[in-house]
């Protein structure tokens, strides 16, 4: 029982992401599909940036610009910047969600930090990119009709030496 509760969260965060239910933003794309997809250029989303640390990880990290807007099929690149205010290297590690959690299904992130360690030196800053983009079908889901806000956010945790976030679509 100990270790299915221990496996429950990875596999309920894999499930997830997956799936997009949960704000979890669908991972692995098909780069045919980038390619391919037709912009909707009548349907201007906002998306706002949000940058959260949890309390035993002393870092300052931020998002580089509050918001932009974009159409559901064409790719966005936004920045989020990390600064290890300690003096002694600490790894890093983040986790994010979509919002609204119905979003999420379309929210398709082409590269990210996330769920990836990230080891920052005393006192060094890094930028951090986030590749992504709307999938078109969302502007085709009546659920999303009134839906023209759509928050990214991500909260870094310090890393516990032998504990490994799984990689979401990639095996």
């Amino acid at each position: 029982m100990v270790g299915m509760s221990y496996a429950a969260v990875p596999l309920y965060r894999l499930y997830c992401q997956a799936t997009g239910l949960g704000g979890s933003a669908v991972a692995g794309h098909d780069s045919d599909q980038i390619e391919t997809m037709e912009p909707v250029k009548d349907r201007i989303i906002k998306v706002t940036f949000n940058a959260d640390v949890h309390a035993s990880l002393h870092w300052n990290f931020r998002p580089q610009q509050t918001e932009i807007y974009v159409v559901p099929g064409e790719t966005a690149l936004a920045f989020y910047k990390a600064k290890n205010s300690t003096d002694k290297p600490v790894i890093g590690i983040s986790t994010y969600n979509v919002v609204p959690f119905e979003a999420g299904q379309y929210f398709n992130k082409i590269q990210c930090f996330c769920f990836e360690e990230q080891r920052l030196n005393p006192q060094e800053e890094v930028d951090m990119p986030v590749f992504f983009f709307i999938d078109p079908e969302f502007a085709e889901d009546p659920r999303m009709a009134n839906v023209d806000l759509i928050t990214l956010s991500y909260t870094f945790f310090e890393a516990k030496g032998g504990h490994k976030l799984p990689l979401p679509g990639y095996q």
